[in-house]
């Protein structure tokens, strides 16, 4: 049975920097914000515009008039993860699927919002990618258009970083070379080969919600 990793890390972390060291291992990634953005493009547009109206332009949603109507607001935010969550789920199970099929010893699901999503039951262990405070903002600050505000809110969004690292079973800390942090990846898939899976899992095809149990 394949062995699953999930990758997550608050935003500015170089989350998007590990996971591109994985896929230079040769491990699969599944890029759960990838999905997001093409979903927007096309699949989602309708659901969203029926949703949260004026906020798609040709079939493609707005993310900027999108972002207007549910930043801040709770119930706006769940009423859109009830339209995205189930089409990433979806497009997860089928490059599960396509992974197992291609008999690769480890894949890895790249989510964000990994714990604060429930997305630690679906995956054998968790890889939290990590830096020091300053070093996160100093790296978002350098985003076009993303101010101190925007900044507080969106990391406001996101279970601490210390909850991640004392929940992960590995850590990757980006704030020194890519050369160490691409070796803290190859260190990880080393042990990943000798542990046990420790989720019962049925198919990624089982219908849509099914999680798996652990180990007896």
């Amino acid at each position: 049975m394949m062995f699953i990793l999930g990758l997550t890390g608050s935003i500015g972390m170089g989350k998007t920097t590990t996971a591109g060291f994985f896929a230079e291992a040769g491990v699969p990634v599944h890029d759960a914000d990838a999905v997001v953005h093409r979903l927007y493009e096309g699949e989602a547009a309708p659901a969203i515009e029926a949703a949260f109206p004026g906020t798609t332009a040709n079939g493609k949603v707005d993310r900027s008039k999108l972002a207007e109507r549910v930043v801040g607001d709770k119930a706006a935010l769940q009423r859109l993860e009830a339209i995205v969550h189930p089409l990433v789920r979806k497009a997860e199970a089928r490059f599960l699927a396509e992974a197992e099929r291609q008999d690769v010893p480890v894949a890895v699901l790249d989510i964000p919002l990994l714990f604060e999503t429930g997305g630690e039951e679906r995956v054998d262990a968790v890889v939290t990618v990590t830096a020091p405070p300053e070093a996160q903002r100093a790296r978002l600050l350098m985003r076009p258009g993303l101010t101190e505000e925007k900044l507080e809110a969106l990391i406001a969004n996101q279970l601490p970083d210390a909850e991640k690292r004392q929940r992960a079973d590995f850590i990757v800390d980006t704030s020194q070379s890519f050369d160490a942090a691409r070796a803290q990846v190859k260190d990880i898939l080393r042990r990943v080969a000798k542990m046990p899976k420790r989720r019962i899992r049925p198919s990624p095809l089982v219908e849509e919600g099914k999680k798996g149990d652990r180990d007896a």
